[in-house]
């Protein structure tokens, strides 16, 4: 069968626009430039504390006294919220405490030392992610 001219030169075309679309596509997705958020877990405590006074100062304009009386506010934010925490974490390890009881009682004797065994080694996993 017999290509005609044109047909050729279309073919040739659709083959050059589609490595032209193909190249500019990989250099947009390999060139562009990356994104690297900065999440409030990377910023410590003192530097978020000393980024909202300076915002809240700079965008409402905030008089001395509002200063101070803001930093007494996020300090007795702070009190409460640590207050709170250690309210829950004993809590938290009551109700785990608990847990571990119910779950020792249903075992058998012969059950028991490896249930302990399989909790030892769940802490030591919990640890160990918690330093990481």
């Amino acid at each position: 069968m017999k290509r005609s001219n044109l047909t050729i030169a279309l073919y040739l075309f659709l083959i050059f626009a589609s490595g032209i679309l193909v190249g500019a596509f990989g250099f947009r997705l390999y060139t562009g430039t990356p994104v690297a958020a900065k999440t409030s877990a990377d910023v410590s405590p003192d530097e978020w504390r000393r980024q909202y006074l300076a915002e809240m100062q700079s965008r409402l304009k905030l008089t001395p006294e509002q200063m101070v009386k803001l930093d007494a506010i996020l300090d007795d934010t702070r009190a409460r919220s640590r207050q709170t925490h250690e309210t829950l974490d004993a809590e938290l390890k009551q109700i785990k405490a608990h847990h571990m009881d119910r779950v020792r009682e249903m075992l058998t004797p012969e059950q028991r030392p490896e249930y302990e065994k399989l909790h030892a080694e769940r802490e030591q996993r919990a640890k160990a992610a918690g330093k990481n």
